[in-house]
């Protein structure tokens, strides 16, 4: 029972590794915490297109942010 749960251990680590590896291949820009918990997101049912919509859009305010403290300073 042990060894079956390791070897699913293994998997998930080694399947999120080679995402990672895309990920990074792609320029995402996204770390590993980021990935995962898209990985699981879409594992739940979110459409993976509209979660890419949220990401681009949530980088472009943080952006539009930095940009204006920037200016205020």
């Amino acid at each position: 029972m042990a060894s079956a749960a390791n070897a699913n251990v293994n998997a998930v680590r080694e399947t999120m590794d080679v995402l990672l590896e895309i990920s990074r291949l792609l320029n995402t820009g996204l770390d590993m915490e980021s990935l995962s918990i898209c990985v699981r997101l879409c594992e739940q049912g979110i459409n993976p297109e509209a979660l890419s919509a949220v990401i681009k859009e949530l980088r472009k305010a943080s952006e539009s942010l930095k940009a204006s403290e920037n200016c205020t300073n």
